[in-house]
């Protein structure tokens, strides 16, 4: 069962509802941006947040991000 600490160290990195309403619209993937959608904005966007608040290696990627090398040459590609 999770407690509300649990629940806090998942989240504690991640954007909210309000600042990804912000951002999503200057992302690239968007439907009509030329090549392929990218349905998955917020999860990387989350996970390089985590990656730079944590300090973490790539490999310390929480699985829930997806595969960290995947995540990883997107975050090289994108910046």
């Amino acid at each position: 069962m999770w407690t509300i600490a649990d629940l806090w160290a998942v989240r504690r990195y991640e954007l909210k509802d309000a600042d990804w309403a912000r951002l999503a619209p200057l992302l690239p993937g968007k439907a009509g941006d030329a090549g392929r959608s990218a349905a998955d904005n917020r999860l990387f966007v989350n996970a390089v947040l985590w990656i730079a608040r944590s300090g973490a290696p790539w490999r310390d990627l929480p699985e829930r991000f997806g595969p960290w090398n995947s995540v990883y040459r997107r975050f090289r590609r994108w910046a």
